[in-house]
Order: structure tokens, then sequence, then C-alpha cells
């Protein structure tokens, strides 16, 4: 039996200007997660770059944190059976030409920097991911 795990989801600011929340979240939920947390909120640009920190030197850095203060996103936590690896499959490739039909990134990317959603690439990183969101009050299974 597969390890319940939680993740970290954002659905990004591309994704919320178009009022696609709903069928983001429709795709976390019929794949099997559960949405335990979540709020919607306009990240500051001291938050972006912190969250953003582990990317600073790479050449992307400062058009990512633009972007994502851009407008609003929500972030929320997911949680099911491998649930990081789940999060990634349904999320799809990074950059949209890549990605596989019926993720979210090849229905409604715009790009390889608005792609509609970042999700935790490990364990590890989606514990301190969760944790930079969310108090443990707020994360309700």
């Amino acid at each position: 039996m597969a390890a319940k795990e939680r993740t970290l989801s954002i659905i990004k600011p591309d994704a919320t200007r178009r009022n696609l929340t709903g069928k983001i979240n429709a795709r976390f939920e019929d794949n099997g997660l559960r949405i335990i947390a979540q709020k919607r909120l306009w990240l500051t640009e001291e938050q972006a770059k912190k969250f953003y920190d582990v990317h600073k030197d790479r050449p992307f850095y400062g058009e990512l944190v633009n972007f994502m203060i851009s407008g609003p996103v929500v972030v929320q936590v997911l949680e099911g059976d491998d649930a990081v690896a789940l999060n990634r499959k349904v999320m799809g490739a990074t950059n949209l030409a890549n990605a596989d039909e019926g993720t979210i990134r090849k229905d409604f990317a715009e790009s390889i920097e608005a792609n509609s959603v970042h999700g935790s690439d490990s364990l590890d990183n989606a514990a301190r991911e969760i944790r930079f969101f969310f108090s443990e009050t707020e994360v309700v299974g």
C-alpha cells in the first residue's frame, strides 16, 4: 500500500487570472488527492524571494519572483497516496511542450514560466514549503 503523503501546491497567477482554480482543484481531486488546506493570497516580493530562495543564483530567479507577485495565488496542501509523485504527474512537465495530454500544464499553461501550478518536488521540500505557508492548525485532514 502506498504511503499517505502531503505536498504543497500553488495555483499560479496566470491560472487565478483566468479563473481556473476550480478546474485545477477538480483535477487534483479526480486523481485521488484531497485538499486539506487552502488559501488565496497575493505574495509580497519578500515572500516570493524567500520561497524561491533555492533558485536565487539561477538566471530566471528575478522573472520568477516578478511573475509570482503579479497576481493572487492559491496555496494548498494536498494529501494522498504518494502525493508528491502523484501531484507531479497530474501537473505534467514544467515545459508544456513536454507535458502529457490531460495534465494541468498541457491543458492550461501559457508558457514555461506561466505554467499554472507549482508542486513540491520531494517530501523534504513539501514539508518545508507547507510550513512556509501554513500553521499546523490550518492543515486539517
